[in-house]
């Protein structure tokens, strides 16, 4: 199975990207409803959830672990790496990095993310490390996760709380956005609407399922133990009528969402 963890529900857009591009193969999923968001969390509090999450995903079957959390990704990737030795860990920043230096061509890339992500730094320094002529514009967008865990995504004060964020941005002249954080491309098409239509947006979901589909085609051994019985598995560690709602939303169907605690 593909295991793949998220502070909240937002994480499904990974899990969306994964079933189109890799159909049949069996996913877990554990969104960390109850304790979201993690962009307010500290670095030593980040770093316990996600080696939770991990584990937990392991138990559950999961050959393959994608922390599709910005937040996460940034702060425990390496803790996570180090822990789980024999497993494969892919975050969510890189792949997104690749593809927006492969998109912009002016070299001028915008970054939209949590406080934890942004303060990190690390689109930053990941980005100045492949391509030190690039000039990076970031703004934290604290709001964005509990809009939309709420399913205020069609809200107008979403539109306004979206449009106040991208303006320092936008008068960047920025070419190329990263939307760093699992949960923005469910609010993609306010994001390009007030960004503008000839800004390129980077989906760091679509971006790591890539990923994925390549370290497998390069690891056909791995690639057989994987079960492709197109069965997924969504867990969260809250449930609300709205969360239901939320995922409902991102996935197109309806899906059993089950309660687990730590």
């Amino acid at each position: 199975m593909i295991g793949i963890f998220d502070s909240g529900i937002g994480g499904l857009t990974t899990v969306k990207a994964v079933m189109k591009k890799l159909p049949g193969y069996d996913i877990v999923y554990f969104g960390d409803t109850a304790r979201t968001p993690y962009g307010t969390k500290s670095c030593k509090t980040i770093i316990n959830y996600s080696l939770e999450n991990s584990k937990f995903l392991l138990e559950n079957g999961a050959k393959i672990i994608i922390m599709a959390c910005n937040t996460a990704s940034s702060v425990a990737t390496h803790k996570v790496e180090s822990y789980f030795t024999d497993t494969p860990v892919f975050e969510v920043i890189s792949p997104a990095v690749e593809k927006a230096l492969e998109q912009s061509k002016k070299q001028q890339i915008g970054i939209i993310g949590t406080r934890g992500t942004i303060k990190s730094k690390v689109y930053e320094k990941m980005i100045k490390k492949l391509n030190p002529s690039t000039r990076i514009y970031s703004a934290p967008c604290p709001l964005l996760v509990p809009l939309v865990e709420e399913g205020w995504i069609n809200r107008p004060e979403t539109t306004t709380i979206i449009k106040k964020y991208l303006h320092p941005l936008k008068a960047r002249q920025i070419d190329t956005l990263v939307l760093g954080c699992t949960h923005y491309p469910v609010l993609k098409d306010i994001i390009q609407q007030k960004i503008g239509k000839k800004i390129a947006l980077i989906d760091s979901a679509e971006a790591v399922a890539d990923k994925v589909v390549n370290y497998l085609n390069a690891n056909p051994d791995l690639d057989k133990c994987m079960s492709k019985n197109g069965q997924t598995d969504f867990f969260v560690s809250d449930v609300t009528d709205q969360f239901k709602k939320t995922a409902k939303s991102i996935i197109k169907k309806d899906i059993e969402l089950k309660h687990i605690e730590f």
